[in-house]
């Protein structure tokens, strides 16, 4: 056969394969029935096994593990349509909680006088991102990442700034482990420009230095630096400009910091060396976070953390899942949870919005679906 006469021959089969699939579903319909009349969950592992080594079989050596993926998706398409027979999929108290939040989000009117904690003290990475937030804050610089989820808890504050990953040195692991244990939605997110400088106290000549003072991100972001001066010890501290305000007080003349070229006139520093980073282009992307959860018409990005059972293959068929959905995966970052026998916590940004009704759906269903989800936020990401 010619392309032509191979292509009319699949469209043949894809017309026999969507029938079936429809008939399929149907009888789906009365299994869903017969469950609800029951008390049985939608889930039946052992069966689901059971389908996939007969289709397996089925197909032979030469397909069957193709076979087992086609049918893994069509079980999830199974499940789904169980849970809206059963009217489960709805997820009422889950919609209602984004209904909610979207009309908060559509009548925000924020104060004029917003109360924002960041971690750190002035001439921070975080006050920027903060003053590209919001236009006039209030800003409470805070010592660690986890005082800024509690003031956000306590009401202390309206809003709280994080960093959340950098593109040099990958995700800001400190405050993905905090995040499950604090309760907190994600409001806005965007994209700071790192430029990072070489400080010093004023008149010290580079061999003098010994010891270089940043943010373990920081350090990290300027790997290059310290393997071309392997004299440079780096050291940890919890801020870039921290680290900078300590150099600053030090009587030691052999220290020196990695920070923004704002925190030399801030703290009396001088700019030894400039752009110490090793990616010229190097952003660090910050999440906004608040209380309450709030869904602004211009969302685009929706984050969710959620666990998933030991079984092969369940990553993969929620990453199927949204793929079938023609959504756009952005991140997945997995975190250990502590106390558990290596078990983890997944994050997830999908670019999307609850404002187009199949997504809503969508994320209702998958609340329904997973034994844990909490749903982070959907909220604007602003590019630089």
């Amino acid at each position: 056969m010619d392309l032509q006469q191979c292509r009319a021959r699949i469209d043949q089969i894809d017309a026999q394969i969507v029938q079936l699939f429809c008939e399929r579903m149907k009888v789906v319909e009365q299994v869903a029935a017969y469950k609800k009349a029951n008390h049985l969950p939608v889930l039946q592992t052992d069966r689901e096994a059971q389908v996939l080594d007969r289709v397996a079989q089925l197909a032979g050596p030469e397909f069957g593990d193709d076979a087992r993926s086609l049918f893994v998706m069509m079980m999830n398409l199974s499940k789904n349509h169980q849970n809206t027979t059963l009217g489960q999929d709805a997820a009422p108290a889950f919609s209602e909680q984004l209904t909610q939040a979207m009309q908060r989000g559509k009548e925000l009117k924020l104060p004029k006088k917003i109360k924002v904690a960041c971690q750190g003290v002035p001439g921070a990475y975080s006050q920027k991102a903060c003053l590209q937030f919001f236009s006039d804050p209030q800003i409470t610089f805070l010592p660690a990442f986890d005082d800024v989820f509690s003031a956000i808890e306590s009401g202390e504050a309206d809003f709280g700034v994080l960093p959340i990953e950098n593109s040099t040195a990958g995700s800001v692991t400190a405050v993905y482990d905090l995040m499950k244990k604090h309760n907190f939605h994600i409001f806005r997110a965007n994209r700071v420009k790192v430029d990072h400088a070489l400080l010093v106290k004023p008149g010290v000549k580079r061999g003098e230095i010994t010891q270089v003072y940043s943010h373990e991100q920081g350090l990290a972001q300027c790997a290059e630096f310290f393997r071309q001066n392997p004299q440079l010890t780096p050291v940890k501290y919890p801020n870039t400009a921290a680290a900078a305000k300590f150099v600053s007080e030090s009587p030691d003349r052999g220290v020196a910091a990695i920070a923004s070229d704002v925190c030399a006139s801030l703290y009396g520093l001088e700019v030894l060396e400039q752009g110490v980073q090793d990616a010229k282009s190097n952003y660090t992307r910050f999440i906004c976070i608040s209380k309450e959860l709030i869904i602004t018409p211009d969302a685009q990005k929706v984050s969710l953390a959620f666990t998933l059972p030991h079984r092969v293959g369940t990553l993969n068929q929620l990453i199927a899942q949204i793929a079938t959905m023609n959504l756009n995966l952005t991140k997945l970052e997995s975190r250990p949870i502590p106390d558990t026998d290596f078990e983890f916590m997944f994050y997830i940004d999908i670019a999307c919005s609850l404002w187009d009704p199949k997504v809503f759906s969508f994320i209702c269903k998958l609340h329904q679906s997973l034994s844990y989800l909490e749903f982070l936020g959907n909220y604007e990401d602003i590019k630089p």
